[in-house]
């Protein structure tokens, strides 16, 4: 009898620390701005790691211009450098244009000649990015001669087969991403620039429902669900509502964590923590632990009444 009740106030209390490490990090997300997803799915490696990456945000059109050379001609850099900075100076124009139609649509009146400086501050960031490409051009020809390289390697035998050959791709692979991610993130700079310009003839209130015409991206939207969900995993594990169900919701959660770092690839990052708590977890969702100082002391007996799936509520306390 002792013995039972000691393991049963043992997994308790690892309900209640696993729940509270899953609301703690699910809240510290929400409640920072700037958190984001992006250096996780950044180091992802092995079968999911297209899948992961495919939501990162781009600056301009990368994937379809610098991103698709085949040829590291200075030419044809050249000319995938300008369609680049053509497709950012198109992004540039919309945010132009959204933010007008959010500020009219509140009232406002737009300053004289404002269509004129508006233009006015973009060419002036065209000129910048211009500036900048002209400055890297010999970089981004190394860049696509690299990444036209690294094609060729990711298609031979020994890059499947040979550990130190695999490793030398995930090297090289995260070496051109921080070469792409410092191109971006001149651009970004630049576009920031051009956003401040614009909002130095607008009131503060006029600047903020001005930003609001920024489109959240697919990430943005991914990173809250999953901050909201971990969230809730985390509370309902510590007040022991619907425990199996919220553990195996945590399982499935740390399961994609894991998947996005397979242990036998060389480049991957420990997951020791991860598949402590996934143990963790299917022992909570093995065994009914909400019934023990939790809701579902009270919730158990009415769903093994109503619910229409017998077998996941006959459980014993």
């Amino acid at each position: 009898m002792r013995t039972a009740v000691l393991v049963t106030a043992a997994l308790t209390f690892l309900r209640i620390v696993l729940g509270l490490h899953f609301f703690l990090e699910g809240s510290s997300h929400l409640r920072d701005p700037s958190w984001s997803s992006m250096g996780f799915r950044k180091a992802a490696v092995g079968p999911l790691s297209p899948f992961l990456k495919a939501d990162l945000p781009e600056t301009g059109d990368w994937k379809n211009t610098l991103g698709k050379v085949q040829d590291a001609d200075p030419v044809t850099v050249a000319n995938a450098a300008e369609s680049w900075r053509s497709s950012l100076v198109e992004q540039w124009e919309k945010l132009g244009e959204r933010r007008e139609n959010v500020l009219r649509a509140s009232g406002w009146t737009p300053p004289e000649n404002w269509s004129d400086m508006s233009s006015t501050a973009i060419d002036a960031a065209d000129k910048k990015l211009a500036a900048m490409l002209d400055d890297a051009q010999a970089d981004l020809v190394s860049y696509c001669r690299e990444v036209i390289r690294l094609q060729e390697t990711e298609k031979s035998v020994m890059a499947r087969d040979v550990p130190f050959m695999r490793e030398r791709v995930s090297t090289k692979q995260r070496e051109l991403a921080g070469q792409r991610a410092g191109w971006m993130e001149e651009a970004d700079a630049v576009g920031r620039e051009l956003v401040s310009a614009w909002n130095e003839l607008l009131s503060t209130e006029d600047r903020r429902r001005a930003d609001a015409a920024i489109e959240p991206t697919r990430l943005w939207k991914l990173d809250r669900f999953v901050s909201w969900s971990l969230t809730t995993i985390g509370a309902c594990l510590v007040i022991g509502l619907l425990t199996k169900f919220n553990a195996m919701g945590g399982v499935f959660f740390l399961l994609s964590v894991v998947a996005s770092q397979p242990f036998w690839l060389p480049a991957a990052q420990n997951t020791y923590e991860q598949w402590v708590e996934i143990a963790g977890l299917l022992v909570l969702a093995s065994a009914p632990l909400g019934a023990w100082a939790g809701i579902d002391a009270f919730l158990m007996p009415i769903l093994q009444r109503y619910c229409p799936i017998k077998m996941c509520c006959n459980s014993k306390k």
